[in-house]
């Protein structure tokens, strides 16, 4: 009596799929979570990177029209042709003899105040916010009649950016405390 095995090209097979199965495992279970952490990271860097350049371009226009702007627009139109920034970002300190410029570079190596619009993940818009404080003073007279209502809007005195995609926010509309301090630090 002779035993009769299996054929060949059966264990051929069998060995081929179990290839595929083992290559689709690595696939799925190391190098996708792994290719997915790094996205994470860089766009959380780049992230932060270009909401602290909306820091330092609020900082500065702050120092030039003594409030801080509500508008992306207008912000990084300012970043872009006001002479106080070109001056500040090509200037050098006297003493320590290094560079005033206050921009950090992104992480393709260069500052470029367009990319400050939107996040690097999901290319929605970085969310700007600026209090507004209304101040009203009445005034009446001895007979106890108003004589005049006198209305104060005072707009920008702190401000507040978030990233929508979740990586952080700076400063606070509600806290001096927490007028230019990034969530991250």
């Amino acid at each position: 009596m002779t035993k009769k095995g299996e054929p060949w090209y059966l264990h051929a097979g069998l060995i081929v799929v179990i290839i595929v199965l083992v290559y689709f495992l690595v696939q799925v279970a190391i190098i996708e979570p792994s290719e997915h952490i790094a996205k994470e990271k860089y766009f959380k860097t780049e992230s932060r990177l270009r909401m602290d350049n909306l820091r330092q371009a609020e900082i500065l226009y702050e120092k030039v029209f003594d409030r801080y702007s509500g508008n992306l627009d207008t912000l990084i139109n300012f970043v872009k042709y006001d002479t106080t920034v070109a001056a500040v970002m090509s200037g050098i300190d006297t003493i320590t003899n290094k560079s005033t410029n206050p921009f950090l570079t992104l992480s393709h190596g260069e500052f470029t105040p367009d990319s400050l619009y939107k996040t690097p993940k999901s290319f929605s818009y970085y969310i700007l916010q600026v209090d507004t404080v209304v101040s009203i003073d009445t005034s009446i007279n001895r007979y106890g009649r108003i004589t005049k209502i006198d209305t104060t809007y005072k707009i920008g005195t702190k401000y507040y950016i978030e990233d929508p995609d979740g990586y952080g926010s700076i400063g606070s509309l509600t806290s001096d405390a927490l007028k230019n301090t990034a969530s991250w630090e």
